[in-house]
Parts: structure tokens; sequence; C-alpha cells
């Protein structure tokens, strides 16, 4: 069983460990949830502005989001066809491969989290005290 985060998190009416991951270059923010959540969207839509659209967000904010991205990654993130049959955004090579490794890393940090709080929590769980309005 993963543990929950976000939104997921604050809707469990049982004790849950909730964290967040995301990378850092030791002064700001280089990838994480949101910033894969674009690039998801851009891959499934083909485009910049329906992955916008389809997440509320203004066509501008996502081109600034991918631009700053790719400044503090190092590299591209989004190939842009401009006209014709073929135009779009697609996602690089780089992107994708960045998208696994930070999907492995999510995925196995939540399970480490898991064990742990289950190594460290169980006694509460077990007498029924990690429930919300529990005893």
């Amino acid at each position: 069983m993963l543990m929950n985060t976000g939104k997921n998190c604050e809707r469990s009416q049982q004790w849950r460990p909730c964290c967040k991951i995301w990378l850092n270059n030791g002064q700001e923010s280089v990838f994480g949830d949101g910033r894969m959540i674009l690039l998801k969207a851009i891959e499934e839509y083909g485009s910049i502005n329906q992955a916008a659209a389809k997440l509320n967000m203004s066509y501008r904010a996502a081109w600034g989001k991918i631009k700053i991205m790719e400044k503090r990654l190092g590299f591209k993130v989004v190939n842009k066809h401009i006209g014709g049959v073929a135009s779009g955004s697609e996602l690089t090579a780089e992107a994708k491969k960045l998208m696994a490794a930070y999907s492995a890393l999510t995925a196995e940090t939540a399970r480490a989290v898991e064990e742990a709080f289950h190594k460290h929590f169980g006694d509460f769980l077990a007498n029924g005290k990690g429930e919300s309005g529990g005893n």
C-alpha cells in the first residue's frame, strides 16, 4: 500500500504518513509534482495550449514553467512544432527519462515511508488510535 500525498492525505480518516518529494538544486525547486503533472498533460495532449487549458492555467503560465524548468535542469524538456500537420509539442527523450526516474523515486520513497510508518506507529493503529476522532 502506498502512502497518501497531497489532497488524498488530507481526506484520510486514518493516520497516514504524508510527505512530498521534489528535486532542489540547493537554492530553488528544479522538479516536482506540479511540473510532472504539466509534462504528463503535454505528453497526453501533444499541445502546451491544450495541456494548460486542462490544468486551468494560461498558455503563458505553462510556457513560463517550461522555460524555468529547462533553465534549472540544464536541458530541453519540450520540442515545439509550429504549423502544418505536425504542429504541437512533444516531450524530449530527456524529459521522459526524468519523468520515469522521478516516478520511480516517489514510488520507492512511498514504500519506504509506509514501511517506517507501520514499524513506528503499528501499536497506535492496532489499538484503534489511528482514526480521526478515535480513542
